[in-house]
């Protein structure tokens, strides 16, 4: 049973091998026992009319971790107010898994405008910060606090923005997100 779980919160609108890069390096190469994806209903930093149904997002992410053990799925925020703060998460899934201690995982970009979040300061309080690097970003004051660790993640200039812009364009997104998923995105016609 893993007692360290970072948690990857994202769109996933759809799932790439960016974030499967990210995730599969901090479950192996950071203290973490495992990581969950938390597929987001709605980030409140995001427009939501351009994100794709949730269970669809959900599964795609099942898709694309089929076979990795330490890696899984989480609609934990399906079941919360909308939209979803961090800090609600962090306390709920603190009640529901008291055995389990949760680590964000967030990229540097989100590090540098992590004072604008919801309750920061108790987040940085209570909980531990796994910070990957994002090009053109710094993660300015917070990166030497003692609640975030800095890591050499492999980056990749990646997005689902790409990945749904070159689906309406009818592009190959072969090798940018595994097969199991363009399979997905055909058979529903998702994004086109």
């Amino acid at each position: 049973m893993a007692n360290k779980v970072g948690l990857f919160f994202g769109s996933f609108n759809p799932i790439h091998i960016g974030h499967l890069i990210i995730a599969n390096y901090m479950a192996n190469y950071t203290s973490l026992d495992e990581v969950w994806f938390v597929v987001s209903p709605q980030n409140p930093f995001k427009d939501k009319k351009s994100l794709g149904n949730i269970y669809d997002r959900l599964e795609m992410v099942n898709l694309a971790i089929e076979g990795a053990d330490n890696l899984k799925a989480s609609d934990i925020e399906f079941h919360l107010p909308q939209p979803s703060y961090t800090i609600d998460t962090l306390v709920h899934l603190a009640e529901k898994f008291p055995t389990k201690e949760f680590v964000l995982i967030m990229g540097e970009d989100n590090l540098q405008g992590f004072h604008k979040w919801k309750n920061a300061e108790v987040i940085l309080r209570d909980y531990k910060i796994i910070v990957y690097p994002r090009p053109g970003y710094d993660g300015g004051a917070l990166k030497s606090h003692a609640s975030v660790t800095m890591t050499e993640t492999p980056v990749m200039e990646l997005s689902s923005t790409f990945l749904r812009q070159a689906i309406k364009e009818k592009k190959s997104i072969k090798f940018y997100t595994p097969d199991a998923v363009i399979d997905f995105i055909d058979k529903k016609g998702l994004y086109s």
